[in-house]
């Protein structure tokens, strides 16, 4: 599978297929860490599919080590997520609504509200 690069309302990132696996394990974060790399980026966009099986399920300390792999880069994540697409744990709901607090992560309803929320937080990076 692999990472495309995107450039969409003055912001790029790297984006997963909506459609295919990315992250089987916690360890596979490094291809998106590595396609940022090599095109100087730090933003993803990621779809559900494209992230582990029990990422939304905090109990599993998978989100934790994926988003903090990401965050040691500095390396925005969005996530792409219609209602209903992925079982939130009421930790990861906890979690999440701490996380709307910063521009290190977040998930939309929406792609557009993914790439607005990215060149939101990449205007802030840059004044």
């Amino acid at each position: 599978m692999e990472l495309k690069v995107v450039d969409e309302r003055g912001v790029k990132f790297v984006e997963g297929q909506p459609d295919q696996r990315l992250m089987s394990s916690v360890q596979d974060a490094s291809r998106v860490i590595e396609a940022c790399f090599s095109d100087r980026l730090n933003a993803a966009l990621l779809y559900p599919v494209n992230l582990t099986a029990a990422f939304f399920d905090l109990s599993s300390g998978e989100a934790g080590e994926i988003l903090q792999k990401l965050r040691n880069y500095r390396i925005r994540l969005a996530v792409v997520c219609p209602p209903g697409d992925a079982g939130f744990s009421s930790r990861f709901g906890e979690m999440l609504d701490e996380e709307r607090r910063g521009t290190h992560f977040g998930v939309f309803d929406t792609r557009a509200a993914a790439v607005e929320w990215l060149r939101q937080a990449s205007d802030a990076d840059a004044s």
